[in-house]
């Protein structure tokens, strides 16, 4: 059976001293007490280690071997257990993963890596897409941080709110829906693009127009908003995203936006982490810059800023 850390110390202790005596004053043990700390080490060895010469003790071949690599494996140990150095950002060389939607990866992508990049040249950011499986690539640590709307968190899953955005209507500029005022029945009488990762043809905008006693048909459904924008632009369908796209890059698509003539509720996106993560301060670090970037630099509230 392996020795424990603490049978270790004692053993490195009395290498350094000895003398029983002397190591039970320093671990503030007794006499006794290191004794048979000695005596089971010397069970677990199958060697003597220290053998009685005068009044003191002498190591053996075996402890000579072992009390440099003792010394500094306890060192290594001590390190592991005490606060953690000034963390830098400028010395940080590692990969983070951020899982999140094509919706905000278009505005975020470029502010994120240059502000990342200002502050440790030596990081890398993957970027992944949202998937099917909610946050358990957070748990089995394939993922750093998920930015969304997050609906389907574990119970111990970490997370916090960055920022609110309406669900806003999306056509190209010369759509009909333009010709006039545009209300609930206007609204569900076009032609229109789901954007489900399941596929789902209903959604919050069904609920709120079946309580007006409308429907609206559902031409297509895709499963990323970059795909529904591409669609609306070349045809007579309009969909709905988050925010207003046509302030960043959705205008150069010929796109425009609208305000859905319905009382839909906004949605809540936010950053979620593991909690192994917590007190990881490069993590902590990453995360803070994800969320200031993501409130600085979206392309669904603002133009794009400039770093």
């Amino acid at each position: 059976m392996p020795a424990d850390l603490n049978l270790l110390r004692v053993l490195d202790v009395l290498l350094q001293e000895s003398s029983v005596t002397v190591a039970a004053q320093r671990l503030g043990s007794s006499p006794p007490a290191i004794s048979r700390a000695l005596a089971r080490l010397r069970r677990v060895t199958g060697d003597p280690l220290l053998v009685r010469a005068g009044q003191g003790l002498v190591p053996t071949q075996r402890a000579v071997e072992i009390r440099d690599t003792l010394s500094a494996l306890l060192t290594q140990a001590d390190q592991l257990l005490v606060p953690g150095a000034q963390f830098d950002p400028a010395e940080l060389r590692r990969t983070f993963t951020v899982q999140a939607s094509d919706l905000f990866l278009t505005g975020l992508a470029v502010p994120l890596l240059e502000a990342a990049h200002n502050a440790a040249p030596q990081v890398t950011v993957v970027f992944l897409p949202e998937t099917l499986e909610g946050t358990a690539a957070l748990r089995r640590g394939e993922v750093d941080l998920e930015l969304g709307v997050l609906g389907h968190l574990d119970p111990e899953t970490r997370h916090e709110p960055v920022m609110t955005l309406p669900m806003t209507g999306i056509a190209r500029v010369d759509h009909p829906i333009f010709g006039g005022p545009i209300d609930a029945v206007r609204f569900a009488a076009a032609q229109h693009i789901g954007v489900s990762r399941r596929g789902r043809l209903r959604g919050p905008i069904d609920d709120a127009l079946a309580r007006l006693g409308l429907t609206r048909h559902i031409a297509a459904v895709v499963p990323s908003h970059t795909s529904a924008m591409q669609m609306a632009s070349s045809t007579d369908l309009l969909t709905v995203t988050a925010g207003d796209p046509a302030a960043g890059s959705a205008h150069h698509m010929g796109l425009r936006s609208f305000q859905i003539p319905l009382p839909l509720p906004d949605l809540d996106v936010g950053i979620a982490w593991h909690p192994r993560n917590d007190a990881d301060p490069a993590h902590r670090w990453f995360r803070r810059l994800l969320a200031s970037t993501v409130v600085d630099c979206s392309a669904f509230t603002k133009p794009p800023c400039q770093r």
